[in-house]
């Protein structure tokens, strides 16, 4: 079983930056990848960035590439996302979420096992 607990969002002006975490709770946090996704109304999930559980190897969507940086603190086990120079379309609810054990990091919501209650950003023009 594996908890997970977002913060750090909040609303700031376009061109600003927040920085996510998610801490987990249980054992296997080590060996999952973890990813974040997000939400904006009427629209559906989207993929955002995801780092894998072997090498810490990352993966982002085009549209935030450049922009956010996903990393990993195993012995704190939190994932975070450092959110630089946001944008009025970044606005969403965004969720941490954890893979199957010894599973690549995928861009794909079905690969992940154990979703966070997700934290609100907004970013005003």
């Amino acid at each position: 079983q594996v908890q997970l607990v977002e913060s750090g969002g909040g609303l700031v002006q376009a061109g600003e930056s927040l920085k996510l975490s998610c801490a987990a709770s249980g054992r296997t946090f080590r060996s999952r990848a973890m990813g974040w996704f997000r939400q904006a109304p009427g629209k559906e999930r989207e993929f955002v960035a995801a780092i894998n559980w072997s090498d810490s190897r990352t993966y982002y969507a085009d549209s935030v590439k450049g922009r956010f940086t996903i990393s990993r603190d195993n012995a704190k086990n939190t994932v975070y996302l450092q959110m630089n120079n946001l944008k009025p379309e970044d606005t969403a609810v965004y969720y941490c979420a954890a893979s199957y054990p010894i599973r690549p990091y995928s861009t794909d919501y079905r690969e992940y096992d154990y979703w966070g209650q997700g934290t609100q950003v907004t970013v005003s023009s």
